[in-house]
């Protein structure tokens, strides 16, 4: 499949069958993750790997939107990583972290993977829950698996604006 074709074919899986995604996958994934672009290459992203039934519960006590993944990349970015835009101050962190997010998303999609990119959730009450840093800031929840027999696109998933629509 064409990047192209894989581009178009990916779509946000809402539900996912039980079967585990192999330490090969999870590897590749993070190895999308790791080559991935970010601003002067400071590569500020920090990922959590959850697959434990315990990490899990705690996921699902941040966000409704994990869908029974049995994997869950939670991206964030360290404070202290980031590259500053010299102009305003602006910071790299949720991009690189979205870049990186979108990699692991691309990468699943190639190797037969769902994934859902999630951000409905509480970044501060997440980052409690797991612990982390202060320097370290939850960006993206991405749930990853098999898809279920029965995951069908959301509705608008092929409805996309004209291209002139995106062109200023």
């Amino acid at each position: 499949m064409s990047f192209q074709e894989l581009a178009a074919a990916r779509y946000s899986v809402r539900k996912y069958d039980s079967k585990l995604v192999e330490k090969e996958k999870i590897d590749l994934l993070l190895e999308a993750a790791r080559v991935a672009p970010t601003a002067c290459n400071n590569q500020p992203q920090r990922i959590k790997v959850i697959t434990a039934p315990d990490e899990l519960a705690k996921l699902d006590e941040c966000t409704p939107c994990r869908f029974d993944a049995p994997l869950v990349f939670l991206v964030c970015y360290d404070k202290n990583a980031c590259w500053n835009r010299p102009f305003d101050s602006a910071t790299s962190g949720d991009v690189d972290a979205s870049i990186v997010t979108t990699h692991l998303a691309l990468a699943a999609a190639d190797l037969g993977l769902g994934s859902c990119w999630v951000m409905y959730f509480d970044p501060a009450k997440t980052a409690g829950i797991f612990n982390l840093p202060e320097n370290i800031v939850p960006v993206a929840i991405l749930p990853v698996g098999y898809p279920a027999a029965d995951a069908t696109p959301a509705a608008l998933h092929t409805k996309s604006a004209s291209l002139d629509a995106l062109l200023i």
